[in-house]
Order: structure tokens, then C-alpha cells, then sequence
């Protein structure tokens, strides 16, 4: 297959990004990235793009909450506005594929709730489509701590949608989930299309399990891609169809440029990317 190309999850600089946009962008062009992954776009498309186009950068990918009318997270919940008003956003930024990021627990732990997840992306890709988009869903672990016959409420997902609904695999969450890692890359097969590299010690178990204690992204101990406990180069290895590499880290280690250069380098020099 072809290489995939780089890119760095923008939530991982959003202090930073919020700071100084054009600025943060120009150390990631000098970084030597080519793309990004945008995130908190819809409110500011117009200031987004006109700051890529400065930094010469792209963003094909960005993740924005489509599945959800409150998105949780471990740091508070966001409000989410009209898929229309998103990806009336995303069109504007330039981008191919906007990722629904997060959906809570409570809707993986039952058939029913999978079957409206799914159902939504039925709605959302035909909707998508008239902006010239396509959809897609990146995962954390909750999607794996519920099973149905002995199939995970992550793999029932896949089987419930088509091959128009894209997959982004997060690596460090999926081994979160306690799953064989690169055996689940190559399952995915060609409907994978991007994943997050991200490193760290992996918790012994689901962080997302109902029985587990509350945390926070300050909390996770995440690493340089290639340095800790996540199978990144035999998954990447695994990989048929893959598209991006997306670097990204929720808490990241040091300086954030420094973490996002060294990742970089691990998947430059191990020839994991063009």
C-alpha cells in the first residue's frame, strides 16, 4: 500500500493554539507536518483557514461532536451545534472527513443504543455528502467494555455501518479497551483510514468500565510514539489502506512541540509515513 501521510491532532496544542494560532501552526510547519487534524473549528472556520493557508498547511481531517447533543469528556461537557452548521464549517476549512470524536458510555452498553448510533450516521453521511463530505467515528475505550454474543459493542458498530462511514482507530484507547491491537487494524481492513499514534503506559484495565474509578486527561501517562507499552509500529504494520497518521496526545509529556517532533520522527525515520 501507500504510505500514509502526517498529520497531529490540533486538541493536543489547544492551549496553545488558542494563544497564538498562526503561530502555533508555524512551528508545526517547521516541525516539517504537512496536515492537521482540526478540532473547536465550527466557531472559527474563516480564522482557521486563513491561518493554515498562512502556515501551508492542510486539514483533510477534523473531529467535531455529530452523534451527540451534549458531548462528554473527562474534562466537562460541550454543547454541540447542527450537523448543517458543522459541516458548513468543515467545508469552509477545506477538509474530506469530519470524525465524531466521543460518544458516552451509556449509549455502547446496549444493542439498542449501538443501533442508534448507528442509524444517526445513516442520516449524518447523506447529509455530509451535500457539503461534499464524508463521515467518520474515532474511538476511546468505552465502545469496548459491553459485548453482545460475544461480540464487542465496537465491532457490532462496524458491522451495523458501511464502508462510507470511515474509521479512525486511536491506538493508545483501543489498547485501553484491552483489545489485540493490531489484530483489530487488520480487521478494520481498508475501511481504516486514519489512526491516532499516541504512546504511554497502558492501564491494566477499561478506564471507561463502570466499576472504574473517575479520571481525567491529566492524569493518563502518555509518551513519544515508539517509547512506551502501545503495539504503534506492528499495528502500523498492519494497516492496508491506511491515510493518515495522525500524532495526538491528551496529556502530553513536556513541551508540546518537542512531544509532537519527537512522535514525528519515530514514524519518519521507522518509514511509517511519505
Amino acid at each position: 500500500m501507500a504510505l500514509p501521510e502526517a498529520s497531529v491532532q490540533l486538541y493536543s496544542l489547544a492551549q496553545e493554539f488558542t494563544a497564538d494560532m498562526a503561530g502555533s501552526l508555524d512551528k508545526i510547519a517547521a516541525i516539517g507536518l504537512k496536515n492537521v487534524e482540526a478540532f473547536d473549528f465550527v466557531g472559527r472556520p474563516d480564522q482557521i483557514r486563513a491561518a493554515l493557508d498562512g502556515a501551508g498547511l492542510a486539514a483533510p481531517t477534523g473531529h467535531a461532536p455529530i452523534l451527540s447533543d451534549v458531548l462528554w469528556t473527562p474534562d466537562g461537557s460541550i454543547p454541540t451545534p447542527a450537523p448543517e452548521v458543522v459541516f458548513e464549517a468543515a467545508a469552509k476549512i477545506g477538509m474530506t472527513t469530519v470524525i465524531d470524536p466521543f460518544v458516552a458510555l451509556d449509549r455502547w452498553s446496549t444493542e439498542e443504543g449501538v443501533a442508534d448510533i448507528a442509524e444517526r450516521f445513516a442520516t449524518l453521511k447523506e447529509v455530509a455528502q451535500g457539503f461534499g463530505l464524508q463521515v467518520g467515528y474515532h474511538n476511546h475505550s468505552q465502545e469496548f467494555v459491553a459485548s453482545f454474543d460475544g461480540v464487542t459493542a465496537y465491532e457490532r458498530f462496524l458491522a451495523l455501518t458501511g464502508e462510507d462511514v470511515q474509521i479512525e482507530l486511536d491506538l493508545f484507547w483501543a489498547a485501553a479497551g484491552q483489545q489485540d491491537v493490531p489484530g483489530l487494524v487488520s480487521r478494520l481492513g481498508d475501511r481504516l483510514v486514519a489512526v491516532h499514534v499516541k504512546d504511554g503506559i497502558v492501564p491494566s484495565s477499561n478506564p471507561f468500565a463502570p466499576d472504574a474509578p473517575a479520571f481525567a486527561s491529566a492524569e493518563l501517562d502518555q509518551r513519544h510514539a515508539g517509547t512506551a507499552e502501545v503495539p504503534l509500529a506492528e499495528s502500523l504494520h498492519a494497516a492496508t489502506g491506511l491515510r493518515y497518521a495522525v500524532i495526538e496526545y491528551d496529556n502530553a509529556p513536556g513541551d508540546v512541540f518537542e512531544d509532537i517532533a519527537a512522535s514525528f520522527a519515530f514514524l519518519r525515520d521507522g518509514g511509517y509515513v511519505a
